[in-house]
């Protein structure tokens, strides 16, 4: 049993910040892949960010240059720094960890989401 538990969104104007957080807790044996999900009204869900374990990282076209994707393996805990944001960053963003809760056993777990709008 995993618990994900988001914090972070907001209102904020455009060309401002948030900082997203997700902390797992539970029986954790590994996290392999964070990453960060987002959907907009109308939309699919669409990958924005994740990182591995080893710290490889990737982003979607649209957030590059301006979010940044991090992990503190000590507090189960992957973060979404996001910055100049802009309108179209408005969605409801869900966090997703790859988790092993013992060796051999593994599934992915998704956050509940947390929302984020920009206003212009």
């Amino acid at each position: 049993q995993v618990q994900l538990v988001e914090s972070g969104g907001g209102l904020v104007q455009a060309g401002g910040s948030l900082r997203l957080s997700c902390a797992a807790s539970g029986s954790i044996f590994e996290i392999n892949r964070m990453a960060w999900y987002r959907q907009a009204p109308g939309k699919q869900r669409e990958l924005v960010a994740a990182v591995t374990s080893s710290g490889s990282t990737n982003y979607a076209d649209s957030v590059k240059g301006r979010f940044t994707i991090s992990r503190d393996n000590a507090k189960n805990t992957v973060y979404l720094q996001m910055n100049s944001l802009k309108p179209e960053d408005t969605a409801v963003y869900y966090c997703n960890l790859d988790i092993a809760t013992m060796r051999m056993y593994h599934t992915n777990y998704w956050g509940k989401g947390t929302l984020v709008t920009v206003s212009s």
